[in-house]
């Protein structure tokens, strides 16, 4: 067996709802199958998802506060106020600050932007900025992708005589800021859609401002959408479908150079270019300084500045890489030195010098190495305060629980899955004792298995270039509409190996008749040593098509494998003390002749069990579920059914090393045995010293062969052996050469060896397979 690192889970179907969406729409039956598992049960809303001009926007007035907005916008417009977009250091943030600010331009307001320095000054609106702007003459202040959870904030804002609208998406706090207008889905009963990115939301704004839906600004609102990581469905879905197709024609030239810079061609983009090229450069910049630059990245007009700009970004996009990996080393350390003062369930990290503005990357990449909330903090003894981010995994709200720890949290804010925070460093070990505590009362074990949805169980055959490209209808992919996890069970394998540097790699073709399917795994070559020859393979991946020298080929990218029997490895031949296995971790049980006690083994896999054939019951072993290795060969086919007599292990390694070997020195014909016989009752008695050379020469036989004769006719009583003579002794009755011991135990050994060494490796996996199958069968032991 082989286990899967997740529990797979498939989907729940419909198969009324599948057959008439397949029918009315002319699809597929595995892509209706696919929506109805997304929740599109309908053949209207189905078309909705997938067919863009079935698509629109909702009314941006649905928004509460939209109307109030407008009417204070319009009058600064008019009385030539100081408008002053406050924005936020993160891709959302960005793309939002540059939407506005496009579009209040285009009203021709005098308009500004600010974003705070994550450092200085921290998330959200601050009193210091406020002041600033009271200073600098502005009158009226709008926040964008932030501003919910800015109470105190507004306050003195109002004291200033500054009005303030905010627009926002993140979590709305019990206790709402007194702005002149708060533009919030969630705050909106009767908006249809409650999951817009912040840039969404100022896409409705700038839609009321002038009138109409400002679809030259698309590609900026998809780069918010995308990145902020959104539900992809509904509105969002619209979004990066206009945009993603906007973005491979367009002609700013910031978003131009930032594409060149991160060798990206403009015809191949799609959401993936924002999510992994685009968004984590725009981002860098804000994590490790100030985010000014992107703005003026997005808004420049001069090719040779934004291609500077653009490489100035590059660059801190790299340095931010590597920070990410040295802090990434250091919190592992950590979480493997955490002391058990409490569960644990909740990973909590900190260190002085972290930088603030990567934490949250840091905690993304230990929920995806331990699989547990992670939050991850930057001490700052001067000011005597941690800050930092937060990622979770299903099953425990990161909003829900910091909510509850809200007296030690002068300022959170977040989501479900994600959230930021600062507190007081002394606080920081009250809130792990804390959020254990509620991990320990609402999660189960397997809260902490990570967890996979399968989409769509299929066969290896089905997944063709066809079938790929109308799972594409369901692109763009992100957020609850991520792309399809397809599972192919029991399937067969072919060419199994490993592939890139170091073997870091797998590549196999699934089997299914005479179909070939391409499967690679990035970071799944040490499989390649735990799947067996013959073994058949279920999987989850990824459908995609492998483009090389002019060919198309349907290929599956892995996320994960496993093999759903027990595995026969065949080892036999190699040296015991060579032997390598998979994992050191995993408590072997090897067996072996009493007689050997293979130390090197022992002291290389120092948490196995070394038992011999003849122990293995007397020690109570069920090798049901381990991995048994049998290092010797079994004295009788007898010893090796004893072991099993149970069920078979997950896994048999074969080495069966020998030190004697029968096979190859078969037992002499009975014309020998006659012969033998004939020259001893002429030469009676015969003298081995003398004459046991000579006869082996006249005779053409091995001084083996003929001492096993001669043990033969001992065990027989034809013989007696004193001092080296062989006298005959007179025969009263003929016996069968088999009833001597040495000749019954020569022959056993020869079959033996002849089943456990010297036959084929399916031939064996028969062989246990039937005893697997009489025991299943019988329902009793196999001996």
């Amino acid at each position: 067996m082989l286990k899967s690192k997740a529990r797979w889970k498939p989907k729940s179907s419909n198969d009324q709802a599948e057959q008439i969406l397949s029918k009315e729409l002319q699809i597929s039956p595995l892509l209706a199958k696919l929506l109805v598992t997304r929740g599109v049960t309908t053949v209207e809303d189905a078309k909705n998802f997938l067919y863009e001009e079935q698509m629109s926007f909702h009314d941006p007035f649905l928004l509460e506060g939209m109307d109030i907005a407008i009417d204070r916008v319009f009058q600064a417009i008019e009385e030539n106020e100081n408008i002053l977009i406050f924005g936020d250091y993160d891709a959302d943030g960005v793309s939002s600050t540059s939407v506005l600010y496009l579009t209040l331009k285009e009203l021709e307001a005098n308009v500004d932007f600010y974003i705070p320095n994550r450092f200085s000054e921290g998330y959200g609106p601050n009193k210091n900025a406020f002041k600033w702007a009271h200073e600098q003459n502005y009158s009226l202040i709008i926040t964008v992708d932030t501003g919910i959870s800015a109470a105190n904030e507004v306050d003195f804002a109002n004291e200033l005589g500054i009005d303030v609208i905010i627009t926002d998406h993140h979590e709305p706090p019990e206790e709402l800021p007194k702005a002149l207008a708060i533009i919030h889905p969630k705050l909106s009963p009767n908006y249809p859609f409650k999951e817009l990115a912040g840039v969404g939301v100022v896409f409705k704004f700038a839609s009321a401002l002038l009138g109409r839906e400002p679809e030259e600004y698309m590609e900026l609102v998809s780069i918010g959408t995308v990145a902020d990581l959104v539900p992809l469905v509904d509105e969002n879905r619209l979004i990066v479908k206009k945009g993603v197709r906007q973005l491979k024609q367009t002609n700013r030239v910031g978003l131009k150079a930032l594409l060149e810079i991160s060798g990206v061609a403009q015809e191949s983009i799609s959401e993936e270019t924002i999510g992994f090229a685009i968004g984590p450069r725009i981002n860098a910049v804000g994590r490790l300084g100030d985010a000014k630059p992107a703005v003026d990245l997005v808004l420049e007009t001069d090719r040779q500045v934004a291609k500077t700009l653009a490489e100035q970004i590059d660059v801190l996009n790299r340095e931010r890489q590597e920070l990410v990996t040295t802090m990434t080393e250091e919190a592992i350390k950590q979480v493997n030195s955490l002391d058990d003062t409490c569960s644990n369930k909740v990973i909590i990290v900190a260190k002085e010098g972290w930088n603030a503005g990567v934490v949250g990357i840091v905690a993304s990449k230990l929920v995806d190495r331990f699989y547990k909330p992670v939050i991850v903090l930057s001490i700052d003894h001067e000011k005597g305060i941690a800050k930092g981010s937060a990622r979770s995994i299903e099953g425990f709200s990161l909003f829900e629980n910091l909510t509850k720890c809200k007296d030690i949290l002068p300022h959170f804010g977040g989501h479900t899955l994600a959230a930021g925070m600062t507190l007081a460093i002394e606080d920081v070990e009250q809130l792990r004792l804390r959020l254990n505590e509620f991990a320990d009362q609402t999660m189960t074990d397997e809260d902490f298995i990570p967890l996979k949805e399968v989409d769509l169980q299929c066969q290896a055959s089905e997944v063709s270039i066809s079938f790929i490209n109308e799972l594409n209808m369901l692109s763009p992919f992100g957020m609850h509409n991520p792309k399809p996890v397809l599972q192919i069970q029991d399937v067969e394998i072919t060419n199994l190996k490993q592939i890139g540097n170091e073997g870091a790699h797998l590549k196999v073709q699934l089997k299914e008749s005479s179909m070939f399917l391409d499967a690679v795994g990035f970071g799944f070559g040490h499989v390649v040593n735990e799947i067996a020859s013959g073994s058949r393979i279920s999987c989850l991946g990824m459908a995609s098509i492998n483009e090389w020298n002019g060919k198309r080929k349907p290929q599956l990218m892995i996320q994960d494998l496993s093999v759903n029997h027990w595995q026969l490895f065949d080892f036999r031949g190699q040296e015991p003390h060579r032997l390598t296995l998979p994992s050191n971790e995993h408590q072997f049980v090897f067996l072996h002749q009493s007689k050997n006690e293979y130390l090197d083994l022992k002291n290389k896999y120092p948490i196995s069990k070394f038992v011999s054939y003849e122990s293995v019951h007397e020690k109570m072993i069920d090798v049901q579920n381990e991995f048994v290795i049998l290092l010797d060969l079994p004295s009788s086919e007898h010893d090796l059914r004893a072991v099993f007599q149970n069920g078979l292990s997950q896994r048999i390694y074969l080495v069966f090393n020998q030190d004697e070997l029968h096979f190859f020195s078969p037992i002499p014909s009975r014309e020998s045995f006659k012969k033998y016989y004939s020259i001893l009752a002429k030469t009676n008695p015969f003298d081995m010293g003398m004459y046991e050379m000579a006869l082996c020469r006249k005779m053409g036989w091995k001084k083996e062969q003929v001492d096993f004769m001669t043990k033969v006719f001992f065990d027989l009583e034809f013989v007696t052996i004193e001092d080296g003579k062989i006298r005959l002794l007179p025969q009263t009755e003929k016996k069968d050469l088999s009833q001597s011991s040495t000749y019954a135990i020569k022959l056993a050994s020869i079959e033996l060896e002849r089943l456990f060494l010297y036959s084929k490796c399916d031939e064996l996996t028969t062989f246990f397979q039937n005893m697997k199958s009489h025991f299943s069968e019988n329902g009793e032991a196999l001996i």
